[in-house]
């Protein structure tokens, strides 16, 4: 049971807890450039993410492990301008790059250039129990934090490969209890890739932030998905989890617009995008 936000009002922190305890779906997508975020501000997209995909989606490398923070933060600049700065609507999260936030001086330094000179409003940073201490200085200097659990593609060489998560007992465990503790850290949302529905919707239930699935199933308060993925226009293979919404939308504004309707509704993801 949900109601459609109105497409005017600013999406904050607190309006996403509220649209969180009030049961709407959150529709979040990703951006690397200003005219592809206007098309999401004017289809009512929540939250738009510059993902540090750019690296794969983008610059045609073959992990985001390249992208650089003069990288994030040229195209979080592009997608300020196309959502409307602080006058546009959806908000505006920037991945930290890899290896960007490696001491807790490092990601405040560099989580405020994201900020103060690219326009970004939240950021995303992946990491367990080991980055609670880095969540917490950012929230102490008024940076909001969306923690980032299950696949964590800059760990993608640690993990051997990008996998499913949490799928054995004893790691679902640890993921929630990692969730837990970020949140306890300062994090205001979550983000879940690639984890069993099953797990994902115990993390949601646990979890007073709003949680936001790509590849989570569909009990997460939102779901994100990659840009690119949704127009079919990335390279390689669509992943599971996602869904081409251009198939039968006959333009990239009603694609969008689609998929913004099918998250609102509860349609997406439907049972062929879920994981076991």
């Amino acid at each position: 049971m949900s109601a459609q936000t109105d497409t005017r009002q600013k999406i904050t922190v607190r309006k996403l807890a509220q649209m969180k305890r009030d049961g709407e779906k959150i529709a979040c997508l990703t951006a690397y450039d200003a005219s592809f975020a206007r098309v999401l501000e004017t289809a009512g997209v929540d939250i738009v993410l510059v993902g540090d995909s750019l690296g794969m989606v983008v610059q045609g490398k073959e992990t985001t492990l390249p992208v650089t923070v003069e990288d994030m933060l040229y195209h979080t600049q592009c997608v300020a301008a196309g959502l409307g700065g602080e006058q546009g609507r959806a908000l505006l999260i920037t991945d930290m790059p890899f290896l960007s936030f490696t001491s807790q001086e490092e990601a405040v330094r560099n989580a405020g250039a994201f900020m103060k000179e690219g326009g970004a409003q939240m950021v995303k940073l992946e990491g367990g129990a080991d980055q609670a201490e880095t969540v917490a200085a950012l929230n102490r200097n008024g940076i909001p934090v969306c923690a980032h659990l299950g696949l964590q593609p800059q760990y993608v060489h640690k993990i051997g490969g990008y996998r499913v998560q949490g799928r054995e007992r004893s790691d679902a465990e640890k993921m929630l209890a990692d969730a837990l503790l970020l949140q306890e850290a300062g994090a205001d949302l979550m983000l879940l890739e690639c984890v069993p529905d099953i797990l994902a919707k115990e993390i949601t239930v646990a979890l007073d932030i709003p949680v936001i699935g790509i590849g989570a199933g569909a009990a997460c308060d939102g779901q994100i998905l990659v840009l690119y993925d949704i127009l079919d226009i990335s390279m390689g293979l669509r992943p599971k989890f996602s869904k081409n919404f251009m198939a039968s939308a006959g333009s990239i504004e009603k694609a969008v617009s689609d998929y913004v309707s099918a998250v609102k509704q509860g349609q997406f993801p439907a049972a062929e995008h879920v994981f076991e």
